[in-house]
């Protein structure tokens, strides 16, 4: 990454540029450097955007989606490498804490199921960097190995004792679901907005 200054002062930019020609009424604070680093260590982040305000919901509503979106926006901004995405990270409302915390519970379910049964378990489809989160906790199982499995968006992650062999396997119906319902009137609003982007 560049210069953090200068990283930062993009970032920025790009979020003035979100709430003038979006219609977005957010408030944000940009963090970089040490005090940018995650304190549950899942993330590898040199700059931490925390954003509020009166549209923030917008933001976690469809379990995160615009979130993602704004971070992958940032990160090409700032012109990362693939590996080099979470090195920046946006959040409001506690949503990545939250997140975390439910992707603990999710793998600890996942553990229990594996070593009690010798089967393997498949999570829920995620985004990449929550699916490296989830890889990430559950490194720390030596008797258990992870593959992703599945294309595009329906890509999930699937638990194995060590030495048994990767297999297709459906995802399990016991998975837990979305940590927040979307509201209908923010759907539309983010519709609305979305389409006024594209006809730029």
């Amino acid at each position: 990454m560049q210069d953090l200054a200068t990283a930062a002062k993009q970032t920025a930019e790009l979020l003035k540029t979100l709430t003038a020609d979006g219609g977005l009424r957010l408030k944000y604070r940009i963090v970089a450097g040490a005090g940018a680093a995650d304190p549950d260590g899942l993330e590898d982040r040199l700059i931490y955007v925390d954003i509020s305000g009166p549209d923030a919901h917008l933001l976690t509503d469809r379990d995160g989606e615009m979130l993602r979106a704004l971070e992958h926006l940032a990160a090409k901004t700032l012109r990362l490498e693939p590996d080099e995405h979470d090195r920046v990270s946006f959040d409001s409302d506690n949503f990545k804490a939250d997140r975390a915390a439910d992707l603990r519970e999710m793998a600890e379910r996942g553990v229990n199921y594996v070593r009690d049964r010798e089967k393997p378990w498949s999570f829920e489809p995620m985004s990449s960097r929550e699916r490296r989160l989830l890889h990430l906790i559950l490194k720390t199982h030596e008797d258990l190995r992870t593959e992703s499995s599945g294309e595009g968006p329906r890509r999930f992650v699937v638990l194995y004792p060590k030495d048994m062999p990767s297999r297709p396997e459906s995802r399990s119906d016991s998975r837990s679901g979305s940590r927040r319902d979307s509201r209908p009137d923010s759907r539309n609003r983010a519709d609305e907005i979305a389409k006024r982007f594209r006809r730029r």
